[in-house]
């Protein structure tokens, strides 16, 4: 359920009015916000925010090398969210500065690609997620001289999500606490042979389906195609290929269209796991981070090389 106006601004203040960010560059991004407790959200739990399961893995994100004046995440609910809480607090500087610790050089915010689109509200040089993701996005490398223009990030695959299915994750899952999909020991591929095997049971995508396939235009092969024919084409070429780097190009095809989150959703703890499912999704949400805190910061590997973007503010 998104901000009222009310409490949008009242979200803003507290971002705004916090001496952490003093200095640093602040990451919005979509995310669960404290509950309010006794009708209001204190400092003290926007404090609390970076040990929320969604910032965990942004923070945990961070490279390894950056050591001092690392940036400040703030959960801020559903895309549209994250996107007024953007314009919300720069708005909000520029009234009164006196009372902000915000750089507005130095705000930046990361929402999902997903199926639909959403449109700009304000007066900024691109009007909706789609423009911004086909500035930022080469095919499925970061256009490095665009991205320097862009405060407003879009993940290069349709959720967050989706950056835990990418087929160098699976050496996380082999070793970290056995998770189990269905019934068996997580193996992607089997989760990319289901997404592709449902996505005519989602009517979002149906619905979509003829913007968004342009996002795979790189690959010819699929260009135009309806939804149910692209299911077919999709598996006769994975099963009958065996170039891992065109295969690899098949999966990113896949994470760029079919929604991740329920499959995620999916990956469960073993019987041996004595706490909460959520609690084990947020635990290996986190070594995930860690894996690509260690990654090579290159256009091929998207959430390292916006951070190294971002490091080069506190460089300057």
């Amino acid at each position: 359920m998104s901000f009222n106006e009310q409490e949008l601004k009242e979200h803003c203040l507290k971002i705004i009015q916090d001496s952490r960010i003093k200095n640093k560059i602040v990451i919005l991004y979509e995310g669960l916000i404290p509950p309010k407790v006794e009708g209001r959200r204190s400092p003290q739990l926007y404090k609390q925010m970076e040990q929320m399961p969604d910032a965990n893995f942004y923070n945990a994100c961070v490279p390894t090398w950056w050591k001092q004046y690392r940036p400040v995440f703030f959960n801020c609910g559903d895309r549209n969210d994250v996107l007024n809480t953007f314009f919300g607090l720069l708005d909000l500087h520029n009234t009164d500065n006196n009372q902000s610790f915000l750089s507005p050089d130095k705000i930046f915010a990361i929402v999902d690609l997903d199926i639909q689109l959403a449109n700009i509200k304000k007066d900024y040089k691109f009007q909706n997620t789609d423009d911004i993701f086909y500035s930022i996005y080469d095919e499925t490398k970061i256009n490095e001289t665009d991205l320097n223009h862009h405060r407003i990030w879009i993940t290069g695959l349709i959720h967050k999500e989706a950056y835990f299915l990418k087929p160098d994750i699976q050496e996380v899952f082999d070793n970290q606490y056995t998770p189990i999909y269905k019934e068996n020991t997580v193996n992607l591929e089997n989760i990319y042979l289901d997404m592709v095997n449902d996505m005519t049971n989602d009517a979002d995508l149906q619905i979509h389906w003829s913007r968004v396939i342009k996002r795979i235009s790189h690959l010819s092969s699929f260009d135009g195609m309806e939804i149910d024919k692209f299911q077919y084409s999709w598996q006769e070429e994975y099963q009958n290929n065996q170039n891992l780097h065109y295969k690899n190009k098949l999966i990113n095809a896949v994470l760029m269209l079919v929604k991740s989150k329920e499959y995620w959703k999916q990956i469960l703890p073993d019987d041996n796991w004595t706490h909460s499912e959520s609690k084990f999704r947020e635990q290996l949400s986190l070594e995930i981070g860690k894996f690509y805190s260690k990654q090579d910061c290159i256009v091929e590997n998207h959430i390292p090389f916006f951070f190294k973007t971002l490091y080069k503010l506190i460089e300057e």
